[in-house]
This record gives C-alpha cells, structure tokens and sequence, in this order.
C-alpha cells in the first residue's frame, strides 16, 4: 500500500510540475494585468484593515486572477501589488484563501499555492482507496467569516459606490470566499484525480474550517469573565476577514455543503465561468445594521481544517429464506449473552462489507419473524445500507444457494458432460444479411463441427482436435442495420462460441462465415441458459 501511494504521489507531482510550467507565464501577466485596474487607495485602505492578498482582488472585482491563478503563490501576488503599487509593509498570510490552517495535531499548515493545496486533497484521497468517477466538493467555514465579509462588502459599497472604477456588478453581489477557495482547487483536483467534478456525485470531498482549539479556548475564557468590547469597521480596527472569528456556538456554523459548480439554487450545474456570471452563493445586499454599531472581534490564528472524503451509502436489496429456527433476524444479545447462534444481519452483513470495502453497514427488512420462526416461500425484502464504500464491484446476482452434501460433486460432474448451453451473440457480416441467410442457420440442427484449440488459448491448452454440437440456431435482424444481427444458438458444453462465429483462420470447421460464404465477427457474448439439472 505505501509503494501504491507513492508511486501515486510522483504521478500527481509530475501532473502539477507539468501544469505550473505550461501556465505560470499566463498567469504572472494575468495577474500584472489584474493589478492596474487596482484603485490604490482602496486597496491600501484594506491592506491597512488587515485584509489578506487574496480577498482584496475579490472584494474589488477581479477574483477571476485568484482562482485561475493556481500555480501563482501567495508571495508572487503580494510582489505583483507591491510593485504595481509601490506598497511597503507586510501583508496578511495566513487566511483560508492562502492556504493556511492548523491540522489535527494543531501544528501551522501552509502552502504555496492552489495546486500545492489541491495536491495535499488529492494525496489523500489516493490513500483513502475510493474507487470513483467523479467528485463533489464541499466547504463549510464559520458563519463569522461569512458574516465579516458581508460587512466589509457593504463598507466598501457605501464608500466607493460612486467612483468610476467600482464594478457594476459589486453593487448586487459579491463572490464569497468560500466560492473562490472552491474555484481554485477545483480544476487542479480534477486534473490530479483525472475525474470530473459533479453536483450529483455520490463521492463528497468536504473541507470542514472550525475556530482554532487555542482561539476557542481564549474566546470561552473572555467570554466568562468580560463582553467582548467592539471593533468598529468606521474606526479602522478591521479584522483580517479571511480567517475564523469566535463561534458562540455550533448552531453558528454555515454547514452548507455546495457542490463547485452549484449556483444559487446548489442545484444546477454550469461552468466556472457561469459560476462567477451567476450570483455564485455571493454575499447579496441584504438590510444590515449600521456599520458603526457591529462588534467584531480580530484574530490572527488559522482555522482548523478536517477533510473528510466520503460516499454516499450504498444499498443492496434482495430477500432472503431462514431455515434455522435458531437464527435471528438481527443481533440479540441479553446481559452479555447472544441469543441463538447466529442473524440473518450479521451473516449477510459480514459478507457482503468486505466486498465493498466500507466502514460499517446497517441492516434494514420488511417486518420481522421470530428467532424460533422460518422464513420460507419467496423470502422477505431487506435492504443492506453499506456506509463509505470504497469500492463498488460488478453486479453479481446468486441464487439457490445452499448447503449440499459430497453428492455435489457427483451432479456437477455429470452435468458437465452433459450440459447444453445458450447464448445470444452480436454479430458483423461482411455483405448484407439476407432472408436466405436466416433460413440456413435455423435449418440446421444437431449440427457437429471439428475445432482446434482456438489461437488465443493455445499458450495454455493442448493442441487438440475437438468434436461439438451445435444443437440449434435462429438469427435476429437488428432494425436499421444490414450487416449486424443477433445470433442466438445453443450447443454442447465447452464449445469454443467465439470461434464458431469467425472461424479461428479456418481451425473451426464449419463456421457462421463459412456457413453464410461471408466474413463473421462477434462483437458481443452472452450466455443466457446452462441446461443442468443442478441446485
């Protein structure tokens, strides 16, 4: 497992190397661009406020150098405003749109730039082992931060609605920080996992930001022994607003989970483009206080964050037959002691778990017997909800199975010989098919053929010559088509099919093409009857 997870480390290493090199010119420029259309004072007055690099191209307009910049680093873009506008003094770091979080363990946790972030997502996702095909991503952030950005929209609105270089569309809205974190990992995430994302996926990635454990600890304490005295916005003492404020509780956190191509509706999908275009889950005009009056408090430590890959459950229904009548339905245990010898929950359950590679399972049926009571006739329906599943396998259906005694043996043995099996075919032909070509095939009955050891099998059978049935055919037109046509046939057990059809290079004899003076080849193979009297 670890060779597994490192070798998947360099692939998605060498993907993100591939992308900065091919991107990191288009989006210094982008960027140089983005910069003059800066109006100086603002952005010192929101550098002054302690409002990081990031969040200052988005609360003035131009968001879209942030989250297509994934290549472009923290320190370039804080270079990039410096000299474009001669700015001294350092700027704020340590925010959710710089990458920056304490982990599980409460150490500081940076990087560089959106591919760096995506790859520590993607890493883990790899070592998880989820079998998936696309993803959905999700962002919950505390309710303050949501709430610090609405008023700083609405200060910033107030004061430069009436200068020129004020966005038209900042009058009505304004793109979330969490939408522009969204935006700018997920491109790189779909490039690293090689899968799409989607609001429909049953596959979640969720980026869960809480108050920092130190944060919260200073926050309970203050809170027992003082009130929190205001900031006022008007005052200058403004919080850095892309980083975590005191929680008064859980209820105050915005556990919206939005897929990154949602809108408003975190129905619809549409592009990143679209995304921004639309109102992009923004920060819309809502009545609000006066700016005087709102009491924030500013902080300097990052959120904590938890990523948590997750699939939504899977379920397996079917029915099942008790025959015991000391087997439960579901796990019965009394003062410590279980009930019979085994349920009919913990039997399917733990089965059908490892297959799936999932956490836990439930058990859920229709109705309930006693333990001392059979279930018979055609079962009762229940439905196995499989929690996390890794992995997905094919779908396998088994019936009549049950316990048999060594005369097992026997019955499969001489089924073997004698067997006859059904199948349904689609296949090309060279030429038209024609009505005498249906009347050949179904005219021939019990029909024997010599086959060689097929081509494709020689390198692990014997060359021998073999003798077979083939007992019956009927061919099926396919409308709208000339040369393609289902076969159906039924012939002796062990009958090369495949080569029946195309003629192995002539090693089967005769065959479909010979039969038909065409070139045949099968596309498709079915079987869809073995005749045995068996379980």
């Amino acid at each position: 497992m670890e060779n597994e997870t490192e070798a998947a480390a360099q692939v998605i290493n060498g993907q993100v190397e591939a992308h900065v090199i091919s991107s990191a010119e288009d989006e210094a420029k982008l960027v140089r661009d983005a910069v003059r259309k800066l109006p100086s004072h603002a952005v010192k007055e929101l550098l002054s406020m302690g409002v990081c690099i990031r969040c200052i191209f988005r609360l003035i307009g131009v968001s879209e150098c942030i989250y297509s910049c994934t290549s472009l680093s923290t320190s370039a873009l804080s270079t990039a405003l410096e000299k474009g506008m001669c700015l001294e003094g350092d700027m704020m770091d340590n925010g959710i749109l710089q990458f920056a979080y304490h982990d599980g363990k409460e150490m500081l946790m940076k990087s560089d730039c959106a591919n760096e972030f995506a790859l520590l997502i993607a890493k883990v996702v790899k070592q998880e082992g989820h079998q998936i095909d696309s993803f959905s991503l999700e962002v919950s952030i505390p309710s303050r931060v949501m709430e610090n950005e609405q008023a700083v929209w609405l200060y910033m609105k107030r004061k430069y609605d009436s200068e020129l270089w004020f966005p038209e569309q900042l009058r009505s809205e304004c793109i979330s920080a969490k939408d522009v974190l969204k935006l700018s990992i997920t491109n790189p995430l779909e490039t690293l996992l090689d899968i799409k994302s989607s609001p429909s996926s049953s596959f979640r990635i969720r980026l869960t930001y809480t108050d920092s454990a130190v944060k919260m600890k200073e926050c309970n304490k203050r809170r027992k022994t003082e009130l929190l005295p205001p900031l006022l916005l008007d005052s200058g003492a403004m919080p850095n607003f892309s980083l975590p404020f005191y929680n008064s509780g859980a209820d105050d956190m915005d556990t919206t989970g939005v897929c990154v191509a949602a809108g408003t509706d975190h129905s619809n999908s549409c592009t990143g483009e679209e995304y921004v275009g639309r109102s992009c889950n923004g920060l819309h005009n809502h009545d609000f206080p006066d700016l005087s009056q709102i009491q924030l408090e500013k902080v300097s430590e990052p959120c904590r964050l938890t990523l948590l890959c997750h699939r939504n459950p899977v379920y397996i229904g079917g029915r099942y037959l008790k025959y015991s009548r000391n087997v439960s339905q579901t796990r019965w245990i009394i003062d410590d002691e279980r009930m019979g010898e085994a349920s009919v929950e913990e039997i399917i359950g733990s089965n059908i778990l490892p297959i799936f590679h999932g956490d836990n399972y439930k058990f859920h049926a229709a109705g309930r017997e006693d333990i001392d009571v059979r279930m018979l006739g055609s079962g009762r329906p229940f439905l196995l909800e499989i929690q996390n599943a890794r992995h997905v396998p094919s779908e396998v259906k088994v019936k009549n199975v049950k316990v048999v005694g060594s005369q097992g043996w026997s019955l499969m043995r001489e089924g073997e010989a004698e067997k006859q099996k059904q199948y349904a075919a689609l296949v090309w032909i060279s030429r038209p098919l024609e009505d005498d070509d249906l009347k050949t095939l179904s005219s021939l009955e019990d029909m024997p053929i010599l086959q060689k050891t097929p081509i494709r099998v020689l390198h692990r059978r014997s060359p021998l010559e073999r003798e077979k049935i083939i007992h019956w055919m009927r061919i099926e037109r396919i409308a709208g088509s000339s040369q393609y046509c289902l076969l159906h046939l039924c012939t002796q057990a062990g009958t090369y099919v495949k080569e029946f059809v195309h003629g192995d290079l002539g090693r089967t004899h005769p065959s479909v093409g010979s039969l038909l003076g065409c070139r045949a080849e099968i596309l498709l193979l079915d079987v869809t009857d073995v005749k045995m009297d068996c379980f």
